[in-house]
């Protein structure tokens, strides 16, 4: 009876039809106010609606109503909405009032169980897991104990209690063990896992013992070897660790155990009475590397060991029984230069060592191979990557060298244009020249920089810039796969406040999921900040959809964990999630969402209805949420060919526009809303202690915040001490409007000088945006002073109505003058002639060979400007006092 008057609403709910399911529900409801199971779900679709304040009220009241539990259907609904509402503990709550029903019923309790393991909740967890291996002889139940046991363990923070739980843990685990019940390696990882938390490491090793029940299992699973030798070396067994990983490289190429076989042979020479000992140690390592490095399939891996053993001996003192680390270097180089993978290999052991002597002895090599290797680049792909190999390295090593003199840089950059885009090769799509072009177009930029540091040389660090564009451009031409190019295209379009481009390029990424946490960072917020609000509110939008789906799908994943036994994945999953959930770029990609809809156009009682609803609670942060966040996002991505401390020779940080934002940027745009909601609700107390934050926040940025983002915030900061100054009818409220009004002047075009390229490229557009961004909230305040019946309302109207007409004007002849004169102007100065120009083969190739990129760079420039004008053009129209 009851699911046949259920169905309608079922259907809607598939089809999926939310109205209609609601409507259904209120249908039934009226006809029957008492049914549960229509409360239930209706609480779901109210949840799934966006009314979580209904959905909780009317959740509870049914969950408190200890009848309706009985019923599969109300459990189902009340559970989901539950689950919806992010409220894990009433969930479970639904299942345990089931239980009284059916107390033996074992969906029920696996039920509580999944839904305490997604949501971390261990000690629930446990006791479940408990109920459930009562309940069935299932072996599965047992693991699912100890898994339970040993995260609550783990996580606790209770010391009495945690060791009790392991030991149990571990007698559990030594149990199936006797019974032939550990069947699988992802249980002896579990095994395992127990032990090492408990630092009995003596024990894991005859747990992992040759002959051992268990070594079958061992020895077919790489990772599990690859930790035995590392347990050896933890209990100081260096000699066993040395005859595992010898037994481990006999049968497999594992980069991982050639490291551990180096740590225990250095470490053991270092306790070695005598050279013999030492001697002998070492030359037992190197027979066994020359012997591996002659086998197929093995020949990189041991080679490099050669390499690693070199280095690290030098490091450990024991320089003089090995050779040196930098020959060996050139003999690899010599050997698997061919490979693209080459450089990356190498790159480390360079670095490791960077006395003077050293150095010179790489460029020394370097100088002797360079001329040949890019004279026979042509004769093969194989070619083609040496030289691309030694070309990375000639920039490392100038790198290294602290070479700042930017010609040096440019020295022989014309045959690397060539070849990376100018010769045959490229046209073919051939790997190699796209690494060319992007070597070519990081000598160009790294350049840029050191050529012209100082603030007065901007406008040439531009013109240099742009030419750097056209080079990437014209690699994207050649090659639209390079990820590469299309990163570093973005990072100067955005250098140069061409949004549009930038974020074009973006898309051709197809950045998406979690790359959205890892990767967003590039381009989320730059829109706000020149002016292209729409489009960086969808991409805000979708990272927020990104984050809201993933809280949902992760915990089914980690519930699939223990359906499918893959136990050792359970720590990562939780790990993974907590981290996202967590993250930096979440926080900051849903300040950018409130930021965002700031922007939006509203009448007075729309924006006052946007304040004064604003969940404020759940965006406040303190030092504690602050530092638990995880910062996920990859600056690795953008492929430097320097070590990340050398912050001058660093491209990553060089070309970033404004900082990346963090925790400063968090914490201030929590603050922003929470001002405006205090300010329109009247309450001033609150007003005062959160503009007392943000003034805290921003005096202590250390440029953590962008200059934009600083006068965004000081100028919050003045609207919330004007209103409370005009709060009170006997204040005079002139001095502080006037000082308001003249910071959103200062920061429009000026009406009496003409606009330059540079001001355009650099900060004009982003100061606009600033401005727009501050006369909207000084709307709300008018807003908020006129619903009020404040008198100030009238000046602080008639004042923004002035100065909206103002900046149209302003505004409007800018965007003339960007239509008109910014492409003959890039022509005239970021293309001009100039013999004496450090840039000047970098203009002829790209003004001749590469005219058509050239051509197609400049008019996305000059059209991402007049759109980043053209609306904020259109932002000022519709702002309206």
């Amino acid at each position: 009876m009851e699911g046949r008057q259920l169905r309608p609403i079922y259907d809607a709910l598939e089809l999926p039809d939310t109205k209609y399911a609601e409507e259904e529900c209120e249908k039934l409801l009226r006809k029957h106010p008492n049914h549960y199971g229509a409360q239930s779900i209706k609480a779901f679709i109210l949840a799934r609606s966006g009314r979580p304040n209904e959905a909780l009220l009317l959740g509870q009241s049914v969950l408190n109503t200890p009848s309706a539990m009985a019923s599969a259907h109300v459990q189902q609904g009340l559970s989901l909405a539950f689950r919806a509402l992010g409220r894990p503990r009433e969930e479970i709550m639904v299942y345990t009032a089931a239980l009284s029903f059916s107390p033996n019923d074992e969906s029920l309790h696996t039920k509580v169980f999944k839904t305490a393991a997604r949501n971390s909740m261990f000690k629930e967890q446990h006791h479940a897991a408990i109920q459930l291996s009562k309940l069935s002889k299932q072996q599965k139940y047992v693991w699912w104990l100890v898994v339970s046991l040993f995260l609550q363990a783990k996580h606790s923070k209770d010391d009495v209690s945690a060791p009790v739980q392991l030991k149990l843990a571990e007698r559990l685990v030594e149990k199936a063990v006797t019974d032939g019940q550990l069947t699988s390696t992802e249980e002896l990882r579990v095994y395992l896992d127990v032990l090492d938390i408990q630092d009995k490491h003596e024990q894991m090793t005859e747990v992992m013992a040759d002959n051992g029940q268990l070594a079958a299992m061992i020895s077919n699973d790489p990772d599990l070897v690859t930790q035995r030798i590392n347990l050896f070396i933890k209990i100081g067994a260096y000699d066993k660790a040395i005859m595992a990983a010898i037994a481990a490289l006999e049968s497999r190429d594992n980069w991982a155990d050639y490291k551990l076989y180096i740590e225990a042979v250095v470490t053991l020479v270092g306790q070695a009475a005598d050279a013999e000992a030492k001697h002998s140690l070492v030359a037992g390592i190197s027979s066994n590397f020359e012997k591996w490095a002659g086998v197929r399939g093995k020949a990189r891996g041991a080679k490099l060991a050669q390499v690693a053993l070199a280095t690290r001996m030098h490091e450990a003192g024991h320089g003089d029984i090995v050779g040196s680390p930098e020959a060996l270097i050139w003999d690899y180089l010599t050997e698997f230069q061919q490979k693209a993978i080459c450089y990356s290999d190498i790159m480390q052991f360079i670095v490791a060592r960077r006395e003077p002597s050293v150095l010179e002895y790489h460029q020394a090599q370097l100088e002797q191979r360079l001329p040949a290797a890019r004279d026979s680049a042509t004769n093969s792909d194989d070619a083609a990557q040496a030289w691309v190999n030694l070309e990375k390295i000639r920039y490392l090593l100038q790198a290294l060298m602290g070479e700042t003199d930017p010609k040096a840089w440019m020295a022989g950059i014309e045959p690397l244009l060539k070849f990376g885009l100018g010769s045959s090769q490229a046209r073919k799509k051939q790997p190699s020249c796209s690494d060319m072009a992007f070597i070519a177009s990081q000598r160009i930029i790294q350049a840029a920089f050191l050529a012209y540091s100082a603030a007065d040389q901007r406008e040439q660090l531009h013109s240099a810039l742009f030419k750097a564009l056209c080079v990437l451009e014209s690699g994207i031409q050649l090659n639209d796969n390079s990820f590469l190019l299309k990163l570093y295209a973005i990072r100067l379009y955005l250098y140069l406040s061409c949004y549009e481009r930038a974020q074009t390029i973006y898309d051709t990424l197809r950045i998406k999921h979690v790359q959205l946490d890892t990767l967003g960072h590039l381009i989320i917020g730059h829109g706000m900040a020149l002016g292209c609000f729409a489009l960086d509110m969808e991409l805000c939008y979708n990272g927020v959809t990104f984050y809201d789906r993933f809280q949902s799908k992760m915990p089914r994943d980690i519930e699939a964990v223990y359906q499918q036994g893959t136990y050792s994945n359970v720590q990562d999953f939780l790990e993974f999630q907590s981290n996202i959930v967590h993250s930096v770029q979440r926080e900051c990609t849903h300040r950018y969402a409130l930021r965002g809809e700031g922007f939006e156009y509203g009448n007075a009682k729309e924006t006052l209805a946007r304040w004064e609803e604003a969940d404020v609670s759940s965006i406040e942060h303190s030092e504690q949420t602050l530092s638990a966040l995880h910062d996920n996002r990859d600056v690795s991505v953008m492929g430097l060919l320097t070590p990340k401390d050398m912050a001058q020779w660093d491209l990553e940080l060089l070309t970033q526009s404004t900082p990346i934002p963090g925790h400063d940027f968090i914490r201030a745009f929590s603050l922003v809303p929470q001002v405006m909601h205090y300010l329109v609700c009247a309450d001033i107390e609150s007003l005062q202690e959160k503009l007392s934050e943000l003034t805290l926040v921003v005096d202590n940025t250390n440029d953590t915040l962008s200059r934009q983002d600083v006068l965004f915030v000081r100028g919050i900061i003045d609207v919330g001490s004007l209103y409370i100054q005009a709060s009170d009818p006997q204040n005079e409220i002139d001095d502080q409007l006037s000082r308001l009004l003249s910071v959103i002047r200062t920061n429009l075009p000026s009406n009496e000088l003409d606009p330059s390229l540079f001001s355009l490229s650099s900060d004009g557009i982003r100061n606009l945006s600033a401005a727009a961004e501050l006369f909207t909230y000084m709307l709300a305040l008018k807003h908020a002073l006129s619903a009020q019946r404040l008198p100030a309302a009238n000046a602080v109207g008639l004042a923004l109505s002035q100065l909206r007409k103002e900046a149209l004007k302003s505004v409007n002849t800018l965007r003339g003058w960007v239509d008109k004169n910014t492409r003959a102007l890039v022509e005239e100065q970021w293309l001009a002639e100039n013999d004496d120009d450090i840039f000047a083969d970098v203009k002829r190739f790209v003004v001749g060979g590469q005219k058509q990129t050239t051509s197609m760079v400049t008019k996305a420039c000059t059209t991402s400007w007049l759109r980043s004008v053209k609306n904020l053009l259109s932002q000022w129209e519709k702002c309206s006092s």
